[in-house]
């Protein structure tokens, strides 16, 4: 998928599909259903490294945009992905300072840190092994996304259960499991 950078917000009333977003949604979409499923997502997206974005990425993007719950999102909820994916784009490629496609431990320490979190080095480093499936010792933007997103549900799940706001909660383990499971993909 080619990130031009261009604006595509939506109007008020009907949404409008963007031309671009359209042409790319009529590409990916293989199996003319009207739907794009992870797979054809998939094949369509470059993590900037010269391979297709995780398997992973795909079914949580897919998922977050997916408003029937049937698996695959139609050109409307395309668009919405398409911006969503730019974004962080514009976000990955404002800390990838070496241009080289992947964000290295004290990028996305800042990264996050502009996002307001803060975070040890130590964590910095496990979000990284923890994401860098070939050891490179960096992430591309589909895990940059994967972790950016992972991080918003959780802190959204914390902060539902931090009514005090304390910084501290305690929660039943079938609670903190529900979180950890709908949090991740």
């Amino acid at each position: 998928m080619a990130y031009s950078g261009a604006n595509f917000g939506s109007t008020q009333g009907a949404l409008q599909i963007n031309p671009e977003v359209q042409q790319w949604f009529t590409a990916v979409d293989r199996d003319r259903s009207g739907r794009i499923s992870a797979t054809e997502l998939k094949s369509a997206l470059a993590n900037g490294q010269g391979r297709s974005f995780s398997d992973t990425a795909c079914k949580l993007m897919i998922g977050m945009f997916d408003k029937d719950k049937r698996g695959t999102i139609d050109v409307e909820e395309f668009q919405a992905l398409f911006n969503y994916v730019n974004a962080w784009l514009g976000v990955f490629r404002g800390f990838d300072h070496d241009n080289s496609g992947s964000i290295q431990e004290n990028e996305l320490s800042a990264a996050l840190t502009q996002m307001g979190y803060r975070f040890s080095p130590e964590f910095i480093k496990f979000l990284i092994k923890k994401s860098d499936f070939n050891q490179h010792e960096s992430i591309s933007v589909d895990q940059f996304i994967v972790v950016c997103v992972q991080i918003q549900r959780f802190t959204e799940a914390f902060r539902q259960r931090d009514s005090a706001q304390t910084g501290t909660i305690s929660i039943a383990f079938e609670d903190f499991l529900s979180v950890a499971l709908s949090c991740n993909v």
